[in-house]
């Protein structure tokens, strides 16, 4: 697969939007925290941001239905690059503009080439992993309450 094949442009994507997701869902000290164990960080310009804004929440009736406007919620966005001209951009929900700008350094590192292993094995798997075992936890909890009603009726 050639890298400038379609195949390989959407699988680059996916991947860009697994560590995008992982480091919007992080705090910003856990990002932090993540980015000490990497060696001295490259120094990095703010381009845009960070700044917070609204964006319009839609949602379906249904799931499937016709789309309608559910709200608006808050979003903070920035956009970093670093001194050798890769650019790293980030949205992340809520107001916290040291998340944005840490999510953002970290996209501008993960497209390094040389540097993305490295990175994803000190940031983004150790992120994702914890993020996992909280949502399994999760599920675990509310597993633990679910009544099933069909059993119910057939008691009767």
């Amino acid at each position: 697969m050639s890298p400038s094949s379609p195949a390989a442009a959407h699988d680059q994507t996916g991947q860009r939007r697994h560590w995008m997701g992982v480091l919007a869902r992080a705090s910003a000290t856990e990002i932090e925290g993540r980015l000490a164990r990497l060696a001295p960080l490259p120094a990095h310009a703010r381009l845009r941001g960070p700044e917070t804004g609204l964006v319009m929440v839609r949602g379906r009736a249904g799931g499937d239905g016709a789309p309608f406007n559910l709200g608006e919620m808050t979003v903070t966005r920035c956009t970093v690059r670093l001194a050798d001209g890769r650019v790293g951009h980030a949205y992340v929900a809520g107001r916290d503009a040291r998340q944005a700008e840490l999510a953002a350094l970290v996209d501008a590192l993960m497209l390094d080439e040389a540097a993305r292993e490295a990175v994803e094995e000190a940031v983004i798997a150790p992120l994702a992993a914890a993020q996992r075992s909280t949502r399994e936890a999760e599920a675990r909890k509310a597993a633990a309450t679910r009544v099933n009603f069909f059993t119910m009726t057939q008691m009767r």
